[in-house]
């Protein structure tokens, strides 16, 4: 598989493979080799969160926003790309977070008994 994904890659000649493919690829990789490709797997992540695919899926959004956090603070300080990814990620993550409708809290969600005489 590790073969396959990295075939992929070196035939897809662009710099960050999108989209579904990219994610497999990346995240296969990231498994093997998570300095060389992790920055890219969070990039391609954040892009994913914004795909039209999961346009309706506001839990689905914030399952890839959050692993790319994972990812991105999973990335040695030396890495060049970790603070830039890691920034974008949480930036991406909190504009997910804010543009949701508040949760009400458990006691806002049982409605008032009437009393019963």
């Amino acid at each position: 598989m590790v073969v396959l994904a990295r075939v992929r890659l070196l035939s897809a000649n662009r710099r960050v493979v999108r989209g579904a493919e990219g994610l497999w690829i990346y995240r296969l990789l990231t498994q093997v080799e998570p300095e060389a490709y992790g920055s890219k797997l969070a990039y391609v992540l954040v892009e994913a969160s914004a795909s039209p695919l999961v346009r309706d899926m506001p839990e689905r959004r914030l399952a890839l926003l959050d692993e790319a956090v994972e990812v991105a603070k999973a990335l040695g300080a030396s890495n060049v790309y970790r603070t830039k990814v890691l920034v974008r990620a949480l930036a991406a993550r909190q504009r997910e977070r804010e543009s949701r409708p508040p949760e009400p809290l458990a006691s806002q969600e049982r409605e008032p008994r009437a009393a019963v005489r």
